[in-house]
């Protein structure tokens, strides 16, 4: 899956973009073909027959979040900050769906996953039927190699790329880490919960934080957040107090990350380039970002352990700070989204 993740974005973008900017097309014949090949797992239980599904599956399912940012934006132009007011739906979707499939299993047993995920598939395409093109029409740039070879472009992908790697240990290791230190499934569960309902007051105060704050500076901080809650995991993994502001931090590490990122990238991609340049953000920080940082965990936390592993970390963490500390070129809090005013044909949506 995150070999998909990191090739299929750019093909769809790709597309996406030859079609002039229109992406909801595309986003509607991958979402049905994500449901029609995720249901596979009710056909097919040898491991390559499910190794085929789940590359098929993801391959379209990919596709569709990169070019949806996209569209969002798009659609509130001037007011692109307003952004993150749709995304903290995600993370109430995120919630409701944990509760209620959790209680489902606790029910039924396992065997309800598949149908439960394939439901939320359903459910996604059924939702982009109903989503509209933004209504806007795109101006062609030149090829998005002008945009992309800039030093404050790399800098910025190699700093997300590096944030990722430096999550791998808690997505892959976190709830091992604390079972080995004692604690509850229930506790641990709730400390999960914990991140990702920290999420939703930051996605709330975002537009507020953006009218007096350059995306660029919530990036830094948002990067050195996340060393900082590493060190606190890997220093303090006996201490409730001290895991729970580390689940904190997850509204910097993760929220004020991704909504600053998403405008930048949202700045930095014009034109016919914002749907590579939203796929681009997607696979080489969620997809290569990802698929680097398991690599690297899983062989120093064999190696050399727990806490040296969570300080690496934070070392990484450090080290897209410190990309980041050079100037992206993007616009000024207060300026808003010039772009909208020279693509709008008819108003945002």
């Amino acid at each position: 899956m995150l070999a998909t993740r990191i090739v299929a974005p750019n093909l769809w973008a790709w597309l996406s973009d030859a079609r002039g900017g229109r992406c909801m097309p595309v986003v509607r014949v991958a979402s049905a073909l994500t449901v029609l090949f995720f249901a596979g797992v009710f056909v097919t239980t040898s491991f390559w027959g499910l190794a085929l599904v789940m590359s098929l599956f993801s391959f379209f399912w990919n596709a569709t979040l990169p070019q949806l940012e996209a569209t969002t934006l798009n659609h509130l132009g001037p007011r692109s900050g307003e952004y993150t007011r749709i995304r903290l739906w995600g993370s109430m979707g995120f919630i409701a769906t944990v509760i209620g499939v959790g209680t489902v299993l606790e029910r039924t047993g396992a065997d309800a996953v598949r149908p439960a995920v394939l439901v939320c598939m359903i459910g996604i395409w059924l939702a982009s039927l109903m989503v509209p093109e933004a209504g806007v029409r795109v101006l062609r740039s030149g090829p998005i190699r002008q945009a992309l070879w800039r030093g404050p472009v790399l800098a910025f992908l190699a700093a997300c790329l590096l944030m990722q790697a430096s999550h791998a240990p808690y997505y892959t290791f976190y709830t091992i880490y604390l079972i080995d230190h004692g604690y509850s499934r229930g506790l641990i569960g709730l400390l999960w919960a914990l991140g990702v309902l920290a999420e939703i007051p930051v996605f709330l105060l975002m537009p507020r934080w953006l009218r007096h704050m350059d995306a660029t500076r919530i990036f830094r901080l948002a990067l050195l957040a996340a060393a900082l809650r590493w060190v606190l995991i890997a220093s303090f993994p006996d201490t409730v107090a001290m895991l729970v502001l580390a689940q904190g931090l997850h509204a910097l590490s993760f929220g004020a990350f991704h909504a600053a990122s998403i405008q930048i990238v949202h700045r930095m991609f014009r034109d016919t380039h914002q749907h590579r340049g939203q796929a681009l953000y997607s696979s080489v920080s969620y997809g290569l970002g990802g698929a680097l940082g398991g690599l690297y965990s899983g062989l120093a936390w064999d190696r050399l352990g727990e806490t040296t592993t969570w300080l690496l970390a934070a070392g990484l963490a450090l080290a897209g700070a410190a990309l980041a500390a050079r100037p992206l070129g993007i616009d000024s809090p207060g300026k808003g989204d010039d772009r909208g005013a020279a693509v709008a044909d008819g108003g945002p949506g």
